[in-house]
């Protein structure tokens, strides 16, 4: 659930993992992410991420930053040595953090001080190891986050957990007959939570899971069928959104991966 695009070659390059948060903030933060890498001698590795419908906070030298919802591929770019500690926030877990609707942040990047002011101590992050880290944000963000989440945050919680685990969710219709929520409501409360729509909740959902599709059948992957079962109307219309966010067609990707085989004939 990472989103790294070609992980074979990312695990050639660093080592991403990652730890749960404190309970108090199990509502809010996914997980804490990490990633170390030693590319001393080497290439520098260009490494291309899928994001998920969620808030970033990142911490990297010179660079600790609050991430708004990107709309578009992510990259970054390691050289030499290093570390960036994250965390990953629920598709609703930042709103109570930034104290305005996410909406307001979508495709931005943030120093954290514009968001936390100087009670968040970005050196002090950095300092740290991975646990003394994961402890630290436990302290900060638990002491900020509200006791109970708000109810309606909830709900686009739950309407969002379904767009993720239903692949035969393909339409905002289906999550407004399954929640009794009009479209309309429905996109006010993603722009204000999330920061995104539920349009583009549930196509990105679904890009991921034709990013996994493609990463486990290799050369015999069938487009059409993929498309077909992710609610495109056609193989042409899941090729352009795909290539537009992972930046290749989802065959070629396929292609890409190791032990890949052949095309069928």
């Amino acid at each position: 659930m990472s989103g790294i695009l070609h992980a074979d070659r990312a695990h050639r390059a660093f080592r991403f993992s990652t730890r749960p948060p404190a309970e108090v903030l199990a509502p809010y933060v996914a997980h804490y992410w990490i990633i170390h890498w030693d590319l001393r001698g080497k290439p520098a590795h260009e490494q291309h991420v899928l994001p998920y419908p969620a808030v970033n906070l990142t911490f990297l030298p010179g660079r600790c930053r609050v991430t708004g919802v990107p709309r578009g591929r992510f990259t970054e770019v390691l050289t030499g040595t290093g570390r960036v500690f994250g965390v990953r926030f629920r598709p609703t877990g930042f709103r109570p953090f930034l104290g305005a609707p996410v909406a307001t942040i979508t495709d931005r990047v943030l120093r954290v001080d514009e968001v936390f002011g100087t009670g968040l101590d970005p050196d002090a992050v950095l300092a740290a190891d991975d646990a003394g880290a994961a402890a630290l944000l436990d302290g900060f963000l638990g002491g900020r986050a509200p006791a109970r989440p708000d109810p309606a945050a909830l709900t686009v919680e739950a309407i969002a957990a379904r767009a993720a685990a239903d692949s035969t969710v393909t339409r905002v219709d289906q999550l407004v007959a399954a929640f009794g929520i009009g479209a309309r409501s429905m996109q006010r409360l993603f722009a204000d939570h999330v920061g995104v729509g539920p349009k583009w909740v549930i196509r990105r959902y679904r890009l991921h899971e034709a990013a996994a599709a493609a990463a486990a059948h290799g050369g015999g992957l069938d487009v059409g069928a993929l498309a077909t079962r992710l609610g495109y109307a056609d193989q042409a219309h899941l090729t352009r959104d795909f290539t537009a966010v992972v930046g290749e067609p989802p065959a070629r990707y396929a292609r890409a991966q190791p032990g890949a085989a052949p095309p069928p004939g």
